[in-house]
């Protein structure tokens, strides 16, 4: 399964309901989601940015990054951002064995469940928070349905999206990259960014203006 629009359609959306592509709610509120991280400096430039605009997200975090970088994802965490699984190593699911890609999951959110129970060691405030993450966004949006099928055996739920910006693509302007979430976000959207080195000059212009926008019209960004 890959998707390659900016917007997902109903069809879609209703093909593969087992997966949450958007939280539908009368409180404007929009989901903010940054994929591939934690990154040096650019996962903390994005969240300055959305302390400035009072905004919460959800990072969907590779578990080798976790573990290169643990001081960078406690600071996700200490700020009241969600975490979810991006598996251990950005595996495609379309071209990874069924047992490979779920170990590999597994194995990102042992590496989440470490550095959370790190933090929980250094603060009674966070020693009864959930260690690890039930969260989890296929890298690529590719999944096989035999994959799938387990890891929500295991009670993940698969967090897709109902829009994407496409920073990661070097081929669109900033300008394109910021039209693709504003023409197009709505209550419940679900919005996928990156805080990675390969989609920060598209971030770095869309970010900020898209947490503009979404202030100015209303919309309050929350975790999933």
């Amino acid at each position: 399964m890959n998707f390659s629009w900016v917007k997902t359609n109903w069809l879609i959306k209703k093909l593969f309901s087992n997966y949450v592509w958007d939280i539908p709610n009368h409180e404007n509120k929009v989901y903010l989601t940054f994929d591939d991280g934690p990154t040096p400096a650019i996962t903390e430039w994005t969240l300055a940015q959305l302390k400035l605009h009072d905004a919460k997200a959800t990072f969907f975090c590779i578990g080798d990054n976790v573990r290169k970088f643990p001081e960078i994802f406690q600071k996700v965490i200490s700020e009241g951002h969600s975490i979810g699984n991006h598996t251990f190593n950005h595996l495609n699911g379309w071209k990874t064995k069924k047992e490979v890609y779920v170990k590999n999951v597994e194995l990102c959110n042992q590496e989440i469940a470490e550095s959370r129970r790190q933090k929980a060691e250094s603060s009674i405030a966070t020693k009864s928070d959930n260690l690890q993450s039930e969260l989890f966004r296929p890298p690529y949006g590719k999944i096989k349905p035999s994959q799938s099928k387990i890891l929500r055996k295991q009670c993940y739920k698969i967090i897709m999206w109902d829009i994407i910006s496409y920073d990661f693509d070097a081929t669109i302007s900033p300008e394109k990259c910021l039209d693709n979430v504003l023409k197009n976000v709505q209550s419940g959207s679900i919005i996928v960014f990156h805080d990675s080195k390969k989609a920060f000059t598209n971030l770095e212009f869309a970010l900020p203006r898209t947490l503009q926008f979404l202030k100015e019209n209303g919309f309050v960004c929350d975790a999933l």
